[in-house]
């Protein structure tokens, strides 16, 4: 028995120690929020393994410039200019026997943008008005409005009468419009994207054209070929009573001509025979 309980401390003792050289990462700061600018700073304690480097990752995606290969147990990674693009969840990494992180969150402002702020659609067909979003955490709500004729904005909701179709995913948004209509359907429509950070909301104008305005072009070549073919018809319907005169006069200057060598020759038989 004593032999058990002399095993059973000699795996206690083990475990204190293993659980004592835990690796611990303070994080500074641990959120950075809304701000254009930071410095951020993580500190490896509570270990005696070896450091073998350390870098930081940027949504699961390496930084290559922040790559180290010293031991180290402090690394740091400076944002000198925050943007939407430059927001999302950063992790300092320490090379251990077993790799070790912490996350720090860079959280921005949504910013939505249109795909095309300008967008024609033929009547009676369907169009698609698309609108993205960068910025961490990207959206969780989307929203679509039609601007009115007085200026307020009005919700488009989701299969509307079978107007509508609204898809959206945290970082895009697509409104589909069916059957088209010259009328009603033209104009302004704004959407919208919501995070915890706040909403952002971008524009786009519709056009919608008559089915005949694909046409328009080819009547255009049609109407020019006509009047080319006219012009030309009219061109040799004149020309050709000035040929035919041209020919008449041509033709009369030979015989009389001849005439009159018909004649000198005679006369030159006439002397002489005397």
């Amino acid at each position: 028995m004593g032999r058990v309980w002399g095993f059973i401390a000699l795996l206690m003792c083990f475990y204190r120690a293993n659980a004592s050289a835990a690796p611990n990462i303070i994080a500074e700061p641990f959120e950075v929020y809304n701000q254009t600018s930071a410095l951020l700073r993580c500190n490896l304690t509570e270990t005696t393994l070896p450091v073998q480097g350390s870098h930081w990752l940027l949504n699961g995606k390496v930084i290559e410039s922040s790559k180290s290969t010293g031991p180290s147990p402090y690394t740091s990674l400076s944002l000198d200019k925050i943007t939407t693009h430059s927001g999302g969840k950063y992790e300092c990494v320490f090379l251990l026997d077993q790799p070790v992180k912490q996350a720090v969150e860079v959280k921005t402002p949504p910013h939505v943008i249109a795909y095309k702020h300008s967008e024609n659609g033929d009547e009676n067909d369907k169009t698609v008005l698309t609108c993205v979003s960068n910025g961490y955490p990207l959206p969780n709500d989307w929203f679509w409005f039609k601007t009115q004729a007085d200026g307020t904005l009005e919700a488009i909701v989701n299969n509307t009468a079978e107007k509508y179709e609204i898809k959206s995913t945290p970082n895009k948004t697509t409104l589909a419009i069916m059957a088209l209509n010259i009328e009603l359907d033209k104009g302004e429509y704004v959407c919208s994207g919501v995070s915890e950070l706040g909403d952002s909301r971008d524009r786009i104008q519709l056009r919608v054209r008559s089915r005949l305005a694909a046409v328009w072009p080819f009547l255009g070549i049609v109407v020019e070929v006509i009047i080319l073919v006219t012009i030309i018809f009219i061109y040799e319907k004149r020309r050709k009573p000035d040929e035919i005169q041209d020919d008449d006069d041509s033709g009369s200057a030979p015989l009389k001509s001849n005439s009159d060598t018909n004649h000198k020759e005679k006369n030159v038989r006439q002397r002489n025979s005397n």
